[in-house]
């Protein structure tokens, strides 16, 4: 089922199978709620619309109408005693006395208020031509829509396509890990600060954490800016300020539940800083970890020890002169920030541009200059690696930072003084029971 873009449709291929001889899919979904950018889901919302203002329309004439009549019944009997007192002064004229006359003139008197009822009455007239004419153009264009769409109910078909995105992007959430197989053009969210900095959102799952922060430079620094929401950020607007006890190096900062986790200003400790209490609730060397630019990246920036979060934690990427200078991956344990197990990817460090974790596996690009791509993947859950050939625009050609986001599953760089977001696509088998 091919559409001419990801961006007007569903995409699904079968090109493969499994094992066992079941067809393997890949279904590339539209952007979400794409059905209420439809023309004629529009046009049928505005049809609805007029339909619900005709019946409140309608309310309001039967509510006035059922009033109006208890009205006309109530003044029936004065209405009848007034007409037989004026054919009596009619057939006989000397009948009328003064007394009579005023009597009849009271009688007049409390039938007044009957005219702007009928005056009322002459105005719902008018509505109900009005809403006769809307109820009818109304019919015409239904069935227009009906001649169109054939014999289906198209809200009732927007109603399933709604609900199958709702059940897709719910199995999205549900998803295992997956192999990175390709990144999107660059989406540039702001321009702001130096060329060198980092910025970031909560990477923990789940977590419905909205801030965003913000860390201009690349040494020294201790100034974090807090901003409540993405949009805020983009406005520059709706900021707190950190100011950390202990300045940092290099841009590899991660935020990972509720706590941001640095490295410490020359020196290879790793500091905890939670941000709630504004306090430092940990912080460990990370043994014969090299820094001050001993083992930087491509773009140096004292860029020696990067940390990271994926789906299966919190990372450290960093070498040791042991390791000849090759990437060293250790993965932590968040509380303490010990050293749980360490991998040597055999990869300089010096040759790479950035590096990401996603789903435990180690990405890195091999320049940090326009041209980059992504080269080299280092699997953890099995110590092996392979060369990659996985392309993506850099468009403001100096990137120094670069770090995967789990719970967005999107990339966060910074790319010479601009924010700027890449989506991912990953490779994912899903194991189903049942259909």
């Amino acid at each position: 089922a091919l559409y001419p873009s990801p961006e007007e449709g569903w995409q699904i291929y079968s090109s493969a199978q499994d094992a066992d001889g079941k067809c393997i899919c890949t279904v590339v979904a539209p952007a979400q709620n794409m059905c209420n950018r439809d023309p004629r889901s529009r046009q049928l919302r505005q049809l609805m619309e007029k339909v619900q203002n005709i019946s409140q329309s309608m309310e309001v004439l039967d509510l006035r109408t059922y009033r109006d009549l208890q009205y006309v019944r109530n003044t029936e009997s004065l209405m009848k005693v007034v007409d037989g007192k004026l054919k009596v002064a009619s057939d006989n004229p000397r009948s009328l006395n003064p007394k009579g006359f005023q009597e009849l003139k009271d009688k007049v008197s409390q039938l007044l208020p009957l005219l702007p009822v009928l005056d009322q009455y002459k105005m719902d007239a008018k509505m109900i031509l009005h809403l006769r004419e809307e109820v009818r153009n109304l019919s015409l264009v239904l069935m227009a829509i009906q001649e169109e769409m054939g014999a289906y109910d198209y809200e009732e078909l927007r109603q399933r396509v709604m609900l199958l995105e709702t059940r897709l992007h719910s199995c999205m959430q549900k998803l295992g890990c997956g192999k990175l197989t390709g990144v999107s053009n660059p989406i540039t969210v702001r321009a702001s600060g130096s060329r060198f900095g980092s910025w970031m959102t909560d990477t923990m799952i789940p977590s419905s954490d909205n801030r965003v922060w913000s860390m201009d430079g690349y040494y020294k620094g201790r100034r974090v800016l807090e901003y409540r929401t993405m949009n805020d950020f983009m406005k520059g607007q709706n900021f707190v300020q950190h100011l950390l006890p202990h300045p940092w190096a290099g841009t590899g900062h991660v935020v990972y539940n509720g706590s941001l986790y640095y490295n410490k200003y020359q020196s290879n400790i790793i500091i905890k800083y939670h941000f709630r209490s504004r306090s430092v609730l940990v912080q460990r060397s990370l043994s014969g970890a090299g820094y001050n630019n001993t083992f930087p990246y491509s773009w140096g920036g004292s860029s020696d020890i990067d940390l990271m979060a994926d789906e299966n934690g919190l990372w450290a990427v960093y070498t040791t002169i042991p390791n000849a200078g090759n990437i060293v991956i250790s993965r932590l344990e968040p509380m303490s920030l010990e050293v749980l197990q360490t991998w040597d990817t055999g990869f300089p460090k010096r040759s790479a541009g950035e590096s990401f974790m996603i789903c435990g596996t180690l990405y890195v690009t091999n320049s940090h200059l326009a041209g980059a791509k992504i080269y080299f993947a280092y699997y953890t859950n099995t110590s092996s690696y392979e060369y990659t050939d996985i392309p993506f625009h850099n468009q403001y050609s100096h990137i120094s930072m670069m770090d995967y986001n789990p719970r967005e599953r999107v990339l966060y760089t910074w790319n010479n003084g601009h924010q700027v977001l890449y989506n991912v696509t990953l490779f994912q088998v899903i194991k189903t029971s049942g259909d």
